[in-house]
């Protein structure tokens, strides 16, 4: 059953106007030091992570509880949080004026700034500390002087690497490792769309470049996640993973590499970054984390998701797709930013992959002041310096908004469809809102936007269909294509 083009009932998050009864907030922490330790056994191992909220909504009643959040003990000095799970009360995540960020983008442990050049990056910066518009401001300018290349570029790295998959097709073994072809896709696109259209293969980094990401990344964010090895090695992993933060000396090698391929490549960017007041070598630190964590990072993990869900969708939708796709192209007479935006089921299956399988799955921030927060059902009173937690998952899921909530649903977004638009929420922001200097939107938001219905447009341009195969990885999904069929009609 399609989606409603409006929601069950509206959401309100700012204040108790709707006179909802105001409520303690249910949950427990436990026993300091034990109780987090359960909660995080629990998280990862005896229950899972979707399990872990559910029972607990059920058990209090509330989709507002508290709760432990990892990594807890020895590494998060203090891993209470306020967690909140419905579409009413996770927007408050994004005023500013009410919470603050600092130093939250990775929740209640923050990783070394050893691991990017010794500054904090601005993904961990508040709005109110002067660099973050610094900082911000300049990035998103960037982006805007480059919006001429996002087509062309990606197009072209496109058709490498689908050339690549269909010799893989041809190989022995009858197969292509998409993953690992789109992990060098989103690191390559990256790396020129900030450095000149300089490929990373002309540097010292080779073909290393996205491995060297994947392990910088990984070790800053191991103690929030598992390596989902059978249960008889629960215990060790958690020791080896929870009880000490990973030094940057581990990944210091490659980050060198990737500090040196940046800063001698990004050129005009750099200038550019002095001239706008920023340190050179901050600039440059700046942008690894923002072209490597950020994009490559989310890229990488999003276009397996997109291709697994339009596969899991079948022939039918791919037709569909491949109509839509390929008239409107005909019409406008190319691949272009209008003809993107003529195309709404194009829209509508990139807008409902990012809201049943949002890249970023969670946001934390601290309260600035004594708050009250609404479910919809309840108010709760929030003190001031409290954490504040949202499982985007939950909240782009929430069955009093969507319909079918837990099902893919292509069409969701089309027509009418559009006005739920504001609840897609994985930018850490709403899908209608725009990133600003003043905000902790995603910056590149439109960009990845644009991207993903890019990836959908030349696939369909090339092929009519696919099969593959799919299991989970230890981020996202891994996918491996068995077979592609090359376009009937163009």
């Amino acid at each position: 059953m399609a989606s409603s083009s409006e929601p069950k009932q509206s959401s309100t998050t700012k204040n108790n106007d709707n006179h909802l009864p105001l409520k303690q907030i249910p949950g427990s922490y436990g026993l300091p030091f034990i109780g987090p330790i359960f909660d995080r056994h629990d998280y990862f191992y005896n229950q899972g992570r979707d399990k872990f909220f559910s029972t607990r909504i059920q058990k209090y009643n509330s989709t507002i509880f508290r709760t432990n959040m990892p990594p807890g003990p020895f590494i998060s000095s203090n891993p209470r949080v306020i967690a909140l799970l419905d579409a009413a009360s996770f927007p408050i995540l994004f005023d500013n004026k009410k919470v603050e960020k600092h130093n939250v983008f990775d929740g209640t442990f923050m990783p070394s700034t050893n691991f990017t050049g010794g500054y904090r990056v601005c993904a961990q910066l508040d709005t109110t500390e002067p660099n973050h518009a610094l900082i911000k401001g300049f990035f998103l300018n960037q982006l805007l002087l480059r919006k001429d290349s996002f087509i062309p570029l990606f197009r072209s790295i496109l058709s490498e690497a689908f050339n690549e998959i269909e010799e893989g097709l041809s190989g022995k073994s009858g197969k292509a490792d998409f993953n690992t072809i789109f992990s060098v896709a989103s690191f390559n696109f990256m790396f020129r769309l900030f450095c000149d259209n300089k490929d990373p293969s002309e540097t010292k980094l080779g073909s290393q470049g996205p491995k060297m990401c994947d392990t910088w990344i990984l070790f800053q964010l191991f103690p929030i996640e598992t390596l989902k090895l059978p249960k008889i090695f629960n215990y060790l992993e958690d020791l080896l993973l929870r009880t000490l933060p990973f030094p940057a000396c581990l990944t210091s090698s490659s980050y060198k590499k990737l500090y040196e391929a940046f800063s001698s490549s990004a050129v005009t960017l750099l200038n550019e970054a002095e001239k706008a007041g920023l340190k050179r070598s901050e600039a440059c630190h700046q942008l690894i984390f923002i072209a490597c964590f950020n994009s490559y990072g989310g890229f990488k993990n999003q276009f397996p998701t997109l291709f697994k869900l339009v596969g899991l969708s079948g022939q039918e939708l791919h037709r569909e797709l491949a109509t839509e796709i390929r008239t409107i192209v005909k019409q406008e007479g190319g691949v272009t930013i209008q003809a993107l935006e003529k195309m709404p089921l194009v829209k509508s299956v990139v807008y409902e992959t990012m809201r049943i399988e949002p890249i970023v799955r969670y946001q934390y921030a601290k309260a600035r002041e004594d708050l009250i927060v609404e479910s919809h059902d309840a108010a709760f009173e929030v003190k001031k310096g409290e954490m504040l937690f949202g499982y985007q998952s939950f909240a782009t899921k929430d069955p009093r908004i969507f319909d079918d909530a837990e099902v893919f649903v292509p069409k969701r977004f089309v027509g009418e469809g559009e006005k739920l638009l504001k609840y897609v929420l994985w930018s850490n922001g709403k899908e209608t809102d725009e990133p600003s200097v003043d905000n902790k939107q995603c910056p590149g938001k439109n960009l990845v936007v644009l991207l993903c219905r890019l990836f959908l447009v030349e696939f369909f341009l090339r092929y009519d269909t696919f099969t593959f195969e799919t299991k989970e990885a230890v981020v996202g999904v891994s996918i491996t294509i068995t077979s592609l069929t090359k376009a009937s009609t163009t």
